[in-house]
């Protein structure tokens, strides 16, 4: 069957062909079938290989770590594409970014980032959180939840920026350097080949 013969009938090249049980697909969106260890790595491979300067990409996947310490879960990728965008920086970048806000990470971001607050705040950070902790009493007493963890995931936020964007600034910029040091090589080898 020809490549395009689905062309027009609703059908990908790269569907699945056996749609996988839902049960297998939260297994995956929870726990990456490749592992931990992969997946970091991937999104590594991707930073280095987006377009732009190694300054932009860096800029942008900071900003996407920093607002992931924000309780505004909703907003992650808006506030992180409008601070990339006002620092002139990549935008894909920060949408990957935003990965580090995920279900493994946030528990332990919304304890340090709450506690941090309720230190600033003047508040006992050892009150005991109520087990039926929802939005509804979230939103309705902010002085006691939402402004303590929205002043310290900024702060958290911040410190993480400063780290997050050297540490991509300097990874992209080794990775460019090498890669052009190969076609440099490949070239010179080339010229050296007899004819």
């Amino acid at each position: 069957m020809p490549i395009h013969a689905g062309w027009g009938t609703g059908m990908s090249i790269f569907r699945r062909r056996r749609k996988r049980p839902i049960l297998q697909s939260l297994r995956g969106f929870f726990w990456p079938k490749t592992g931990w260890g992969r997946a970091v790595r991937y999104v590594g491979y991707r930073l280095r290989r987006l377009k732009g300067s190694p300054n932009s990409i860096a800029i942008g996947f900071a900003w996407g770590v920093a607002v992931s310490f924000t309780p505004f879960i909703g907003a992650h990728f808006v506030l992180a594409a409008l601070a990339t965008w006002v620092m002139g920086g990549n935008l894909l970048a920060s949408a990957v970014g935003t990965v580090v806000g995920n279900p493994w990470t946030f528990p332990v971001i919304w304890l340090l980032s709450f506690k941090l607050g309720s230190y600033l705040f003047g508040l006992n950070p050892l009150v005991e959180i109520p087990e039926d902790l929802t939005m509804v009493y979230i939103f309705d007493s902010p002085s006691m939840v939402l402004m303590p963890m929205a002043v310290g995931g900024v702060l958290l936020g911040a410190m993480a920026w400063v780290g997050t964007f050297w540490t991509v600034r300097r990874m992209v910029d080794r990775y460019r350097r090498m890669r052009q040091a190969r076609i440099e090589r490949r070239s010179a080898m080339r010229l050296k080949v007899p004819s």
